[in-house]
């Protein structure tokens, strides 16, 4: 295991804030850094938007995004260790919608079937991307239609998906899926939990881990401490008005999306990271299994439909060459969210990190803010 250097680590990551904010990159953030359970860095930078001087703080809200994602896998996971799914489930156990999926494709803007799956798709494949739910054309002619009644509840959005059909063969390649497939498996959590998604995640996963402001349905006062959505025009910061009552793009918050429907606060991801990183415990209380934690953060997806240094784990990516660019250890596991949200868990050298901002002009995996921040903490370890 190696140690981090807190006074490095301090001025590489202040320093790295100094210059973002100077050159408008973002109008706030939140950063924590924790090794062996123990804070060696934890920051507030800038303001809640680019049009206000209130100062980002611990009570900030972040739209999390597709930091979502291992928030839904761990509620997947929490039922595994009950006995009450399996990995290998098919879908069609849960939602009988999909008990006759198709191959569909798109000719003259129109999604037409072409035949009839022949693997049907199973948990484990909405959980590592391969399941090729409204995938390959499918996603650019569907979206667009995803709208009204469709798009104001889990269930009709589920019921939705499995009319458009498939874009690939299950486990034939893998295709990142931003909301539909792990729609589907909030959708199967409220199947085998036999209660709402949301309720069952706080029950299961926020209550245990201590994370009090997590929430798919934000209240008025935590609306109030909502970071506004920044955007860089011509070199300056600007606010991003979005749609009222939306946590994530246009979905409302009845809605509770299973892929990035989530806000929450830097203590709360990081306790949620913390239990990962401590094999599923926190505060005393078990979340997961040791045995459902390995399972989450190993590839399940091989290097012949995956090549390259990161492969998927269970609603995670996880590093496994030495050739991965930004330094991390292989076999750190994490995920990032399109509004420029980033965390890892590092194992070999005890390490959560989490990094919370809501900006519109540089997001996702490729978030150049949130390279250079495993870059940072990587670079301080002696």
């Amino acid at each position: 295991m190696k140690k981090i250097d807190p006074s490095l680590l301090e001025s590489l990551l202040t320093s790295r804030m100094s210059r973002d904010l100077a050159e408008h990159n973002l109008s706030g953030a939140s950063l924590i850094v924790l090794q062996n359970g123990a804070p060696v860095f934890r920051g507030h930078f800038g303001t809640t938007g680019p049009d206000t001087d209130t100062p980002i703080g611990e009570s900030t809200l972040y739209r999390l995004a597709s930091m979502t994602k291992p928030v839904t896998a761990v509620g997947i996971l929490t039922l595994y260790d009950r006995s009450l799914i399996d990995l290998y489930d098919p879908v069609e156990r849960y939602l009988p919608e999909y008990a006759d999926p198709w191959l569909a494709e798109v000719k003259d803007g129109e999604i037409r079937s072409v035949r009839p799956l022949t693997v049907k798709p199973t948990i484990l494949h909405l959980l590592t991307h391969t399941s090729g739910l409204l995938g390959g054309e499918l996603t650019g002619a569907c979206w667009p239609h995803r709208v009204g009644e469709i798009n104001r509840t889990l269930e009709n959005a589920v019921r939705w998906y499995a009319e458009m059909g498939f874009g690939f063969e299950p486990f034939s390649r893998t295709e990142y899926s931003g909301e539909a497939a792990f729609d589907v498996l909030a959708r199967i959590v409220e199947i085998a939990a036999d209660m709402p998604y949301a309720d069952y995640l706080k029950q299961a996963v926020f209550d245990p881990c201590g994370m009090a402001d997590a929430t798919f349905s934000p209240t008025e006062e935590q609306w109030s401490r909502m970071a506004a959505m920044h955007d860089k025009k011509d070199g300056q910061s600007v606010a991003v008005a979005l749609p009222a009552g939306c946590v994530f793009g246009i979905t409302p918050v009845t809605h509770p999306l299973g892929g990035a429907g989530l806000a929450s606060t830097l203590a709360d991801y990081a306790a949620f990271g913390e239990m990962l990183c401590r094999g599923g415990v926190i505060g005393g209380n078990r979340v997961l299994s040791e045995l459902a934690v390995r399972l989450m953060s190993v590839p399940h997806v091989p290097k012949s439909i995956m090549p390259g240094p990161v492969q998927w784990g269970l609603g995670v990516r996880v590093i496994t060459g030495e050739d991965y660019p930004y330094r991390l250890s292989v076999g750190a596991f994490g995920w990032s969210g399109a509004y420029g949200t980033h965390f890892w868990i590092d194992p070999a050298n005890g390490i959560t990190a989490v990094y919370l901002k809501n900006t519109v002009n540089d997001g996702g995996s490729d978030c150049l803010t949130g390279k250079n921040f495993e870059r940072d903490v990587m670079a301080s370890l002696a």
